[in-house]
């Protein structure tokens, strides 16, 4: 049975990303055929070991990092470890789950139905359909999830496909993942470490401050590098298509052989319908912090400068349509964040900066690289700049589509720490690199937007 999930004490345990294993490269050995722990006993190795027997014995999952973001990871062969994670998330049952293996034998063993010994290479054709071989060369380990087809019968629990008849699987790039993966013995399915709706976590304490007393271990391998989820991709249609968009884009895939004529498979809002989602977030609104949201796309002339005085005036008056005060008594608290036009306070009426703080997340141990979000904060003032109504809170994420896609969760996350009552958020066009999955995770979590 589930643990109760309301009396969990909640440890976050830290990882060093370093001597943690690595693909065998013996003379003949299948490129990503086989990941191999390290032998080293190391004080992360006995962590990591602690963990995986905790995923073997319990069925409460257990959070862990992974280039994208952090994951909720728990047996994907267990019934009641996979249904502990809908449980832990509040997640509907209806959405599916992606698994990760640490290296490909184990995704051959997934692919072989239960109870049937042939499935490695050499004993048989291989399982891993042709058209994905392209992609799992050049993206695998990395930020691209391929859905394959379920054997039947499936070593997969039930919980995991939400009944469909495919199943989505990635190879983490983390080696922490990849290491806790092997040690479990079993694919780990694994949707973001938060709160269902909720922005996905890139560090571990993102994660604590959603599932603390819900889950008891989340491991700290630092903040996560892309910081959107991965892209996820259908090869089993033709043409081949994309359902979701992430950290590898349309035209990194279009130069692989067979994957030239790719589509793009989803829609930016959320989907609605009966029929269950053929990939983690299509269909229900995902990524949304608890302040209202509003984007202000690229392609939104009246933005082009910044936030219109007459929306920040509309959500006063809508809150007192609702019967709330017109500011509450510390005053209206409006959350800015900036990529690469708009100015400080968008055009906002205010007051100095007076309090500005750096926040600084290392994404790469090995070369401290890091990402930075620029809070600003000051009195804010109505269109006349005659009154105070409040405080503006200023973030900025950097320009490039690498830094504000590393800075998005964090920069919503940190507003919503900052209590604010309202979000905006200057959009960017989206046809290059990752610019997609930036902008679909903020259509998702807007609630308007500008266009």
């Amino acid at each position: 049975m589930p643990q109760d999930l309301s009396r969990m004490s909640t440890r976050i345990l830290r990882i060093p990303e370093k001597d943690l294993g690595k693909f065998r490269e013996d003379e003949g050995q299948e490129k990503l055929g086989l990941w191999e722990v390290s032998q080293n006993e190391t004080p992360g190795i006995k962590v990591l070991r602690e963990a995986a027997h905790y995923l073997k014995t319990k069925n409460t999952p257990v959070a862990f990092p992974t280039e994208t973001v952090y994951g909720l990871g728990a047996d994907s062969t267990r019934s009641a470890a996979v249904k502990s994670i809908y449980a832990a998330k509040g997640r509907p049952s209806d959405n599916p789950l992606i698994i990760h293996i640490s290296d490909l034998g184990m995704l051959r063993g997934i692919l072989t139905p239960e109870n049937t010994t042939n499935g490695t290479m050499g004993s048989g054709p291989d399982r891993i359909p042709e058209i994905y071989k392209p992609l799992i060369e050049r993206f695998w380990p990395g930020p691209l999830t391929i859905l394959m087809p379920n054997p039947t019968p499936s070593k997969l629990a039930p919980g995991v496909t939400a009944g469909l008849k495919t199943f989505g699987v990635r190879m983490p790039k983390s080696p922490l993942a990849l290491s806790l993966i092997k040690l479990t013995g079993a694919p780990l399915a694994a949707p973001s470490a938060n709160a269902s709706t909720k922005p996905s976590p890139t560090t571990a304490e993102h994660v604590f401050d959603d599932l603390d007393g819900r889950i008891e271990l989340i491991l700290d391998g630092g903040p996560c590098p892309v910081g959107v989820e991965s892209t996820v991709v259908d090869g089993l249609c033709d043409p081949p298509v994309i359902l979701r968009p992430g950290g590898v884009s349309i035209d990194e895939l279009r130069v692989c052989p067979g994957w030239e004529k790719v589509e793009k498979g989803y829609k930016d809002h959320s989907e609605t319908g009966k029929s269950a989602p053929r990939a983690p977030g299509m269909k229900y609104k995902h990524y949304s912090p608890k302040a209202r949201v509003v984007l202000y796309e690229a392609s939104s002339a009246a933005g082009k400068d910044g936030i219109q005085a007459h929306d920040v005036e509309a959500f006063i008056e809508d809150r007192q349509s609702q019967g709330m005060p017109r500011t509450k008594s510390k005053g209206l608290r409006v959350g800015i964040i900036r990529t690469r036009y708009w100015k400080p306070a968008a055009g906002l009426r205010c007051g100095d900066f007076k309090k500005r703080e750096t926040i600084k997340k290392e994404v790469d141990h090995e070369t401290q690289e890091t990402i930075e979000l620029d809070v600003q904060e000051a009195e804010l003032y109505d269109a006349s700049g005659g009154v105070s109504i409040g405080k503006l809170m200023d973030v900025s994420i950097g320009e490039d589509t690498r830094s504000i896609a590393q800075g998005l969760f964090s920069a919503l996350r940190e507003l919503d720490r900052r209590d604010s009552d309202i979000i905006f958020v200057e959009g960017i066009v989206d046809d290059e690199d990752i610019g997609a999955a930036v902008m679909n995770r903020l259509r998702k979590a807007a609630s308007q937007i500008r266009s």
